[in-house]
């Protein structure tokens, strides 16, 4: 009767004995293989990798070709001591930039060197230059700043064109992301003709929306397309942390072609005007009484394209009350239906160029060509 139990635990026991075995081997299975195959200093062999494919030298290309072209921007700000009255400056921020003509001047977004005192200009190779600021749009978030570079001046950024762009087209983006200087992002054209409003309630039209990676520091920077030409230059993002969330968005280079000439020649963007006066408020109610969704020409300047047109103003009545005159549908085909609108449409064209404006007027709809002339 015992020998069935008897059998059964040394089967046991041998069974933990060969599992205690396989234990302790496992334990001391890599000095054995250490022992076996022998220790060396030598570093391993390396894998041949071959080439490097075809879209990554054309991304190579691009950012070696372009990033001398692109500089960090830093800014300060004087400040004064409240009890002491002595002035100092303190850091402000920084940002990107890049080289626009072979006379110095760099291109930046405006936000980045507001209310700053100072600027400073880092090249790529490190040279460092104190700045100037030529001339700037806020409306546009566009800046000029001028340094001088007596030798080896880096080569401008080609310009290339954004109104032939199209969603899905490959970018990138070079710039300095939290001080990280000269950082490659790539990506997408997202969307085209986004429109955004600033801290100040100033509202960025035709901008280009992008999923490659901005983040602060970026800002000012250009964003290329896959020939290395500038389509635009990063200037904000949409995130609710502040940092990058794939949504990014750059002033379209056919804009900054137009503005930053003129920021450089007069100091300030001259916006072409058709020679009204118009009030946000008053085509609000305007439009809100007539059900016509238009901006209402408040007065005509004399002398104006608008008066050699026969553009109509308003009129105050015997009994003071309002007369509408035209309301402005649309500028060239393109609805008008708020004063941002209108001059978001007008900065679609030169000054000196004829466009169409479509009017409502006593109830009938008309069009009067008429040339644009500097606004004021």
């Amino acid at each position: 009767m015992t020998e069935e139990p008897d059998r059964f635990l040394r089967r046991m026991r041998g069974v933990f004995l060969l599992l205690a075995m396989i234990l302790v081997f496992w334990q001391f299975l890599p000095w054995v293989e250490r022992y076996l195959v022998g220790l060396t200093t030598e570093p391993r062999a390396v894998t041949a990798r071959g080439e490097l494919a075809a879209d990554e030298l054309a991304t190579i290309e691009i950012f070696e070709r372009a990033s001398p072209s692109v500089v960090f921007i830093t800014t300060r700000q004087r400040v004064m001591n409240v009890w002491t009255r002595d002035v100092f400056s303190v850091p402000r921020g920084n940002g990107s930039g890049f080289i626009w003509d072979d006379l110095g001047h760099v291109v930046t977004n405006n936000h980045v060197v507001a209310d700053a005192s100072e600027a400073i200009v880092r090249l790529n190779d490190g040279r460092s230059y104190r700045a100037t600021l030529i001339g700037a749009s806020p409306a546009h978030d566009l800046a000029v700043l001028r340094i001088k570079v007596p030798i080896d001046r880096p080569p401008p950024v080609p310009i290339g064109v954004s109104a032939d762009l199209r969603v899905g087209q490959k970018v990138f983006a070079i710039g300095n992301p939290f001080g990280l200087d000269y950082s490659l992002t790539g990506g997408l054209v997202s969307a085209l003709d986004r429109s955004i409003t600033d801290d100040e309630g100033t509202s960025i039209d035709h901008l280009i929306q992008t999923d490659a990676a901005i983040n602060p520091g970026n800002s000012g920077g250009p964003l290329l397309d896959s020939a290395g030409r500038l389509i635009g230059i990063n200037t904000a993002i949409y995130s609710p942390s502040g940092a990058y969330a794939g949504v990014g968005f750059a002033v379209p280079v056919d804009t900054v072609n137009q503005v930053v000439p003129q920021l450089i020649a007069e100091g300030r963007y001259i916006r072409p005007s058709l020679g009204i006066s118009v009030d946000a408020d008053m085509s609000r109610l305007v439009r809100e009484q007539l059900g016509v969704e238009g901006v209402l020409v408040l007065q005509v300047t004399s002398g104006s394209a608008a008066e050699a047109a026969g553009l109509r103003g308003s009129e105050v009545d015997a009994q003071g009350n309002l007369v509408p005159g035209d309301i402005i549908l649309a500028v060239a085909g393109k609805s008008t239906d708020s004063v941002a609108a209108l001059l978001s449409a007008l900065d679609d064209h030169r000054i000196g160029e004829q466009v169409s404006v479509r009017v409502w007027r006593s109830g009938r709809e008309a069009e009067f060509p008429v040339i644009l002339e500097p606004g004021g």
